[in-house]
């Protein structure tokens, strides 16, 4: 385990560079063109950065970035 200390504007900062970024996954998910391996890679990603997230995040904000389940077939 690492500690960070950051002032209030680095802080603003991860939590902007984390929402855009996962935005862009999000948005990159739901093109059909990409291969089902890259977006397993994807939504891998999308989970580390949503746990990175957390740390930062209300729980509103949270609530708006989870990741969706998947469907069980």
């Amino acid at each position: 385990m690492h500690g960070l200390m950051i002032n209030e504007q680095e802080r603003r900062e991860i939590e902007y560079l984390l929402k855009r970024e996962m935005e862009e996954i999000t948005f990159d998910l739901g093109d059909h063109r990409i291969d089902q391996g890259l977006k397993k890679a994807m939504e891998e990603r999308y989970e580390v950065l949503f746990q990175i997230f957390r740390r930062f995040a209300t729980r509103e904000e949270c609530l708006q970035y989870m990741p969706r389940k998947k469907k069980q077939n």
